[in-house]
């Protein structure tokens, strides 16, 4: 049975942020009732996120949040940022598309590895992610 959950809310300002990000979404993720490879997943996804809105954005907020729906339990990721916004979306979810010199993996791995992945963004106004994943078992 899983484990009684609250929200995480955490500022995403340095590469130090990225590591605690990943490490509360794996607690959490296995506090939901998740195995141990969507933990891992889920934190993977987290990962690129977070280091999505530090590299291209400068920073940024997330939240993960225990969901239930439909007789379902899972788990939501949401970071906003209020960074320059994605200009070419399309490109950035395909993957090999990067503006720093990366892979161009980030988003399109988060979405990969992940049930549910909506991207709302604006130039020059910032973006936000939310990306759920759901228990299996």
């Amino acid at each position: 049975m899983p484990k009684e959950v609250s929200d995480e809310v955490l500022d995403i300002k340095m590469e130090a942020d990225i590591i605690n990000a990943r490490v509360k979404a794996k607690a959490l993720a296995e506090a939901v009732g998740f195995d141990y490879m969507d933990q891992t997943r889920i934190a993977t996804a987290v990962s690129e996120l977070a280091r999505n809105a530090l590299e291209h954005a400068g920073g940024g907020q997330m939240m993960m949040s225990p969901v239930t729906a439909l007789g379902k339990r899972g788990l939501q990721i949401t970071v906003a940022d209020h960074g320059p916004g994605i200009k070419n979306l399309e490109a950035a979810l395909k993957g090999g598309y990067s503006t720093k010199g990366g892979l161009g993996l980030g988003l399109s791995g988060s979405k990969r590895l992940m049930d549910v992945f909506l991207i709302n963004t604006e130039t020059g106004k910032g973006t936000v992610v939310t990306a759920k994943k759901w228990v299996t078992k």
